[in-house]
């Protein structure tokens, strides 16, 4: 009888459990935070429909092994046909309403709509997905059967079942396991490869000697690396400044130390340290100590426009701790940027505080995506009693940032979940695009905080509670480029949410996780606060950044 009904239940297609499946497709085409393409689309519903086919399976399997009742096959044949009919209504109407709310958030991110063919694409490709993961799925059935008959020959059935059951799961994950490690391998090599070819490969090193990498810098030039080479070489010079401003300026200060430059966290951040008195940088107004994404890359577009609003008398310093991709860097180097993050702030900060207060610059800690995230866990708050930094700036922290988890945790009720109001303001502020952090019920205090998170930015605001439940941001009313059709359903969520993580790195400027320079410039005022600077240079250093990128306020992605 176990023979028989197994047989039935993953051998057989099963047009019940299909129905389940197409329930989830037409949760899928439902808009998420991100416009997806056709061939995304396609794919993430053949992946949902399999999903929702595996669970109505999982179900029946459930009901069968707790020998709960049958329903007679008359009542079962009209309860299918009801649901089928039901479930083809949804179908037809969200499939026939998917290009409209498409197009709808497409509008409010300022992308050209889809077009109507855009349909047959997904359909075409949602059927290929689904066809290839019930081939998979059949496999492991087959396997599994095989594995089970072994198991027959010498115990009872029942208990042949389960432990079937757990000896293909175990060798799946093994498999599974060896097959992605050896790609992690395998680009690990690669990374390291590159890395011992930066001292060969590296362009001549910058004659002027007040250059981080200059022969006469501490900082080996070799080893910097392309994204470290880039931020010393780029940005706004002392003319550039002065012809923006109209004013006196000095060229800005820029270190670098590259992952190969120093053996450890310690070394590297000592290097930085070096560097830093080397250039005087202890004695400009400003000092910014950053850090980068995982591959190192320091986004122009948040640290040139700094740099305009303090004429050039400023210093930024940050330090590489990976080679990989940010998510790569994320789960396979995860202590290794809170280590280098950690050993910066503490050397920098160690330092600073032996200065006089009146003879020492002004202190801020920045950071973009997992450089935010990493940053974040370096401000440690009992480093900083006896004699706190000046503020901080994080743009687009990651949803598992515990601090940014902390203070969102406690927003003012009734303030948005994705622009949330924290106490008075005097301490921690918001700005997204619609918000530069400016108004706040109280002065700001001692130290200035400012968040930048665009609302539509799935690596801010993924769940992974929405597997079974909605995240905070659904329960208020959407934001300025959310769409209103954004609808929650369990498991499918999830997978929509995992999509538009992969897709929001490509998303138009100002919005997913493409932070825009134009959006840094009003958090920066708030949190350094340069001296005689007004609204009307505001305005003009955001018309610059948008028209004129050649003379520095660039924009770019890693």
């Amino acid at each position: 009888m176990t023979e028989k009904f197994t047989s039935r239940l993953t051998g057989v297609f099963s047009v019940s459990s299909l129905l389940l499946g197409l329930v989830f497709f037409s949760a899928s085409l439902t808009p998420s935070l991100i416009p997806r393409g056709p061939e995304m689309q396609g794919v993430l519903g053949g992946l949902v429909t399999a999903l929702g086919y595996l669970c109505a399976q999982i179900l029946a399997l459930l009901w069968w092994a707790l020998d709960l009742p049958r329903l007679p096959a008359r009542i079962a044949r009209w309860l299918t046909w009801a649901s089928a009919s039901a479930v083809a209504a949804l179908f037809l109407w969200v499939l026939g309403s998917s290009l409209e709310w498409q197009n709808d958030l497409r509008g409010k991110m300022d992308l050209p709509p889809a077009d109507a063919l855009h349909l047959a694409v997904i359909l075409a490709l949602a059927v290929l997905t689904f066809a290839v993961t019930y081939g998979i799925g059949r496999l492991v059935t087959s396997f599994f059967r095989l594995i089970r008959a072994w198991f027959y020959r010498v115990m009872p059935p029942r208990r042949a079942n389960v432990l079937g059951f757990v000896a293909v799961v175990l060798i799946l994950l093994v498999v599974t396991r060896d097959g992605i490690l050896d790609r992690v391998v395998a680009g690990l090599d690669e990374s390291y490869e590159l890395a011992q070819a930066l001292f060969d490969n590296a362009p001549p090193p910058p004659e002027d000697l007040t250059k981080a990498g200059s022969p006469a810098s501490f900082i080996d030039w070799g080893g910097i690396g392309a994204p470290g080479r880039d931020f010393i070489t780029s940005g706004p010079d002392a003319a550039a400044i002065s012809a923006f401003t109209g004013r006196e300026a000095i060229d800005p200060i820029r270190v670098y130390v590259g992952r190969a430059n120093g053996e450890t966290p310690r070394e590297r951040a000592e290097l930085a340290l070096a560097e830093l008195q080397r250039l005087g940088a202890f004695e400009r107004e400003v000092l910014i100590v950053a850090s980068p994404t995982g591959t190192g890359w320091m986004d122009p577009g948040a640290h040139d426009p700094v740099e305009y609003m303090h004429g050039g008398d400023i210093a930024t310093v940050a330090a590489q701790y990976s080679y990989l991709q940010s998510p790569l860097a994320l789960i396979l180097e995860t202590d290794a940027g809170l280590e280098q993050a950690t050993a910066l702030q503490e050397v920098v900060h160690g330092y600073w505080k032996t200065l006089p207060p009146e003879a020492r610059p002004r202190l801020y800690v920045h950071g973009l995506s997992l450089g935010a995230w990493s940053s974040m866990h370096a401000t440690n708050i009992f480093r900083l009693l006896d004699d706190p930094i000046d503020g901080a700036f994080w743009a687009g922290p990651p949803f598992s940032s515990a601090f940014w988890n902390y203070v969102q945790n406690r927003r003012a009720p009734g303030s948005p979940w994705v622009l949330p109001t924290i106490g008075d303001g005097s301490l921690v502020r918001y700005a997204s695009h619609v918000s530069d952090a400016s108004e706040a019920a109280a002065p700001w205090g001692r130290m200035r905080i400012v968040f930048l998170q665009y609302s539509s930015d799935p690596v801010v605001f993924y769940d992974p509670a929405s597997l079974w439940r909605a995240p905070p941001w659904m329960r208020d009313p959407p934001a300025q480029d959310m769409s209103d059709h954004f609808t929650f359903m369990p498991i499918v969520t999830q997978f929509q949410l995992a999509l538009d993580m992969a897709l929001s790195f490509g998303a138009p400027p100002g919005h997913g996780h493409a932070y825009f320079a134009r959006d840094y410039i009003g958090p920066w005022v708030r949190v350094t606060s340069p001296a005689n600077w007004t609204k009307a240079e505001t305005d003009r250093l955001i018309s610059h950044c948008d028209n004129g990128f050649q003379a520095g306020c660039s924009n770019g992605q890693p």
